[in-house]
């Protein structure tokens, strides 16, 4: 049991317990004088930076308000200031990845070429960044983010779809083209995550993907013409 001081007042707390509190009231205002050097759209812009590479490097699973908030070196309530709910910054972070994919189809794709040789060009483009980019990938196509339509993120997928269903259109005049172009993109999109689990080769028995992307494109698109 402790005993009070002579005086009759609490003893003053021991050097290391001292140091303890004020490491944390330091790391407080260091996080509060960085939030306010950022201000508003520096601080929201260091979030999502944040995101964008834990996303990369650890998966969306790692996406927690608390650990973006951690590593961008802010107050753990930091991030509600500026992003109201969490679905708001992961769908903010989710934006990052589809105008990246949309810039890497933009820099691909060659509007002199036919339609089928476009449709291959997005195809591969869209299956490169699912494996290159895997985390941001299953971000980008969380049910419950598109649904929410927070930050408008499914506007922001809408135009890739679009392109492709335009290309499915001229190469299938007088059918149904959202139709086709939608089980053209499931039957990319399951390609996509079966590969990645390994589902494939131990079906199929072969490591090579691109025999089954090509018979995906033949389904869906007939066969392409043969080069001359």
């Amino acid at each position: 049991m402790s005993h009070p001081s002579p005086q009759g007042r609490p003893r003053a707390p021991r050097d290391a317990d001292a140091g303890t509190d004020a490491g944390v009231v330091d790391a407080d205002a260091d996080a509060g004088a960085r939030e306010r050097a950022d201000g508003r759209d520096g601080l929201r812009e260091r979030l999502v930076r944040t995101g964008v590479a834990l996303v990369d490097a650890e998966g969306a699973q790692a996406l927690t308000l608390r650990e973006i908030a951690r590593r961008a070196g802010v107050s753990h309530g930091a991030p509600r200031r500026w992003f109201p709910t969490h679905l708001d910054l992961l769908s903010a972070i989710a934006r990052e990845g589809f105008a990246e994919l949309a810039a890497r189809v933009a820099e691909a794709d060659r509007v002199d070429a036919g339609p089928r040789e476009r449709v291959e060009t997005l195809t591969r483009v869209y299956l490169g960044y699912a494996a290159e980019r895997r985390g941001m990938y299953e971000l980008m196509f969380r049910h419950d983010l598109l649904e929410s339509g927070r930050l408008g993120l499914r506007g922001t997928s809408l135009p890739l779809f679009g392109r492709l269903t335009a290309l499915v259109a001229e190469l299938r005049p007088g059918t149904d083209a959202v139709t086709a172009a939608g089980a053209l993109w499931a039957n990319l999109h399951g390609l996509a995550q079966l590969h990645h689990w390994g589902s494939l080769s131990l079906a199929t028995g072969s490591e090579d993907f691109a025999p089954l992307v090509r018979a995906a494109l033949d389904a869906h698109l007939g066969p392409a013409e043969p080069t001359r």
